[in-house]
């Protein structure tokens, strides 16, 4: 199979390798579109591997079942799935590729391929934290509930403004600071939408909240905690992904007892834990909302073919802090 990767600090570069071989719970996958996400720059500035083994990076895709593992239940060879798989495994950029059934779903009938292939990965990580880190009710109990999104015009932040306003009865506030962020911010769903270039408690104030109840940290938590601190109403929550270049000072949000809480998508995957199942049953619920037009799409930009040319150009748009929604490609030359 054709496989793209890099080896060391080098370039990423398309070679043939064997196809993989499912294991018992495993799908064989023939992938048919994918998205970028920060993790694969992330983990290419950090694991260089040797010339001979090289890396196949990608977690997020959209293919066909070609073949099933002898423990496979939930799938069968002909289905179209979706997931973000498991970063402890190759990669999707890849034309075939093994992925856990528990941790896949049918993808939307209503979405094309690359159209569902920017969704798992940041779907998984918003529901995760909106849902489970910040344990926002679904429904009228959130009424008195304000969530905040630092960062809220990237993949995470797009799924994450929607899953709030269109699942919960919270008050949602997003930041962004261009014009087109803005408005892709407030296309998402978001109530209102703050200049995370200026100060966050005075953009508050100026929205006429007094406070917020939960804050999902996207990017840059680090730069706005002091404010995040000031801003959460006693007993509030703040979740983060991103990675804070100093330590966070903790014993700023003891008096007013806030709790702090990490999300990582891959923890499940990874751990191989007792409730890996809940991604196979959140991407399953994801497509019936995508299906009956609750949720939409996130694709920011289509970059064309599944090239190292066009994955090189999706890994510097993404150091660029600057994208929208999520980056996809599609089909192998």
């Amino acid at each position: 199979m054709k496989a793209i990767g890099y080896t060391a600090n080098g370039p990423l570069y398309q070679f043939e390798t064997t196809n993989p071989s499912p294991g018992p719970q495993d799908l064989l996958v023939r992938v048919s579109a994918i998205a970028v996400n920060p993790v694969d720059t992330k983990i290419r500035g950090r694991v260089q591997p040797p010339a001979d083994q090289p890396k196949i990076l990608g977690w997020d895709a959209v293919g066909i079942v070609e073949a099933i593992g002898s423990g496979v239940s939930r799938f069968k060879a002909g289905d179209r799935i979706w997931y973000a798989g498991d970063v402890t495994r190759s990669g999707c950029n890849a034309q075939f590729q093994c992925v856990d059934e528990r941790i896949a779903a049918l993808a939307p009938a209503s979405l094309s391929d690359a159209e569902a292939a920017a969704m798992p990965l940041t779907a998984i990580t918003a529901w995760e934290m909106l849902f489970d880190r910040l344990q926002v009710p679904i429904g009228d109990a959130a009424s008195d509930r304000v969530v905040l999104v630092v960062g809220a015009a990237g993949g995470v932040g797009s799924v994450l403004v929607q899953l709030a306003r269109q699942l919960t009865s919270a008050t949602v506030i997003g930041t962004a600071s261009r014009d087109d962020s803005r408005a892709w911010v407030k296309s998402m769903g978001a109530h209102h939408v703050l200049d995370h270039t200026k100060s966050l408690q005075e953009e508050l104030k100026a929205a006429g909240i007094a406070d917020v109840t939960d804050v999902a940290g996207i990017n840059r938590t680090g730069q706005h905690y002091p404010d995040l601190v000031a801003m959460l109403r006693p007993q509030g929550r703040l979740a983060l992904i991103d990675d804070p270049a100093e330590p966070l000072d903790i014993k700023l949000m003891k008096q007013k007892c806030l709790s702090l809480h990490w999300e990582f998508m891959f923890t499940r995957a990874m751990f191989q834990t007792a409730d890996m199942d809940e991604q196979h049953k959140l991407l399953s619920e994801l497509a019936r909302l995508v299906d009956k037009g609750v949720i939409k799409t996130t694709v920011g930009q289509h970059l064309g073919r599944i090239t190292p040319e066009n994955l090189e150009k999706a890994h510097e748009l993404l150091k660029s802090e600057h994208t929208l929604g999520k980056l996809v490609l599609e089909g192998f030359l």
